[in-house]
């Protein structure tokens, strides 16, 4: 175990984890195998750490891992989980990277076609499905993807989309939604994309969600939670009845627009939530409680659409400002 926490470049393979330096490094700092491995989350032995999860090995050797927020953390488990479950199995694990599973051709960039795939005019349509007595929001078939791109001579055949689509889908841009897609994704078909009008997928960035009972293991949040995180960080609040101040760890999001705010000495659910959409966000000099309790710099004020105001302290002017501009800038973007 480590004596320090140390930001590093993590990459998920059929039967371990590389872990690198930097996401551009070539050979990982090192590497921990994943048979006989058991995981643990929520991981509860750092206090005042977030989104913790703990990776035991074979050798009873424990590793700590910290994800920048509750989406991310229950994503690399459940991977981990399915991997785990593919060596006891003597299944192969279908997400390890394409760069090693998959040569695509040297004309393919998956990066630049996503974005082409998510353009609001040109791009795939998100659709509501119904599968199963389910309802899947923001979502498009395994055939509509392959459509798109022959219509978009990103590749010459079907069978050339599938193996692109299946590059997309193993190196996370794609995901899979329904026991159908997702059964093939962990390796219980030809191929990890399916190329059928009922295999569903979404983008992983997307506002995906489904209503109704779900039959699989699959953490589906709230809309709210969809949003891509923009930023993150400690702040101080104040509260609306007592007028006290507390230190609040803050995540933003965008589309949809939202503000969650957590207890950072521990609780993995949200305290509260700011909805963005329309608000006006200025700095202010002072609030009718501030001098009362010592603070009266670098305040900023949130009034939201529905005229509830909220008063927060940043550490220095420079973080106030930083704050105001991201939220001013998801507040007319987001939903």
């Amino acid at each position: 175990m480590f004596n320090t926490w140390k930001p590093m470049w993590v990459v998920l393979l059929d039967d371990g984890i590389e872990f690198y330096k930097k996401k551009i490094d070539s050979s990982p700092k090192g590497m921990i195998p994943l048979k006989g491995s058991s995981i643990n989350s929520p991981c509860q032995d750092f206090g005042k750490r977030m989104f913790v999860f703990k990776f035991t090995t074979a050798k009873q050797q424990d590793h700590f891992f910290q994800a920048a927020y509750l989406e991310e953390r229950d994503a690399w488990v459940r991977d981990i989980k399915k991997a785990i479950q593919c060596i006891e199995g003597g299944q192969k694990f279908a997400r390890k990277s394409t760069r090693k599973s998959i040569r695509l051709p040297e004309t393919i960039n998956l990066s630049a076609l996503y974005l082409s795939m998510k353009d609001a005019d040109k791009g795939i349509k998100e659709l509501k499905l119904e599968k199963d007595k389910k309802v899947f929001n923001h979502c498009f078939t395994g055939s509509s993807v392959i459509d798109w791109l022959v219509s978009s001579n990103a590749i010459r055949n079907r069978k050339e989309g599938l193996m692109v689509a299946s590059s997309l889908l193993n190196e996370g841009y794609l995901q899979p939604a329904g026991d159908t897609s997702k059964n093939a994704a962990e390796g219980l078909s030809d191929t990890p994309f399916l190329d059928l009008a009922d295999a569903y997928y979404y983008f992983a960035d997307s506002g995906f969600f489904y209503e109704g009972n779900s039959s699989d293991d699959d953490v589906v949040l709230k809309e709210e939670f969809r949003g891509t995180v923009v930023k993150q960080g400690c702040l101080l609040k104040q509260g609306h009845r007592r007028k006290n101040w507390k230190v609040r760890k803050f995540v933003l999001r965008e589309d949809p627009a939202y503000l969650h705010y957590y207890d950072p000495a521990g609780g993995e659910d949200p305290l509260g939530a700011i909805h963005l959409r329309g608000c006006v966000v200025t700095a202010v000099e002072d609030t009718p409680d501030a001098k009362k309790h010592d603070v009266d710099t670098n305040l900023f004020e949130i009034i939201t659409a529905s005229e509830i105001h909220y008063f927060l302290q940043a550490a220095t002017p420079v973080e106030r400002t930083a704050w105001i501009k991201a939220i001013q800038v998801v507040s007319r973007t987001g939903k």
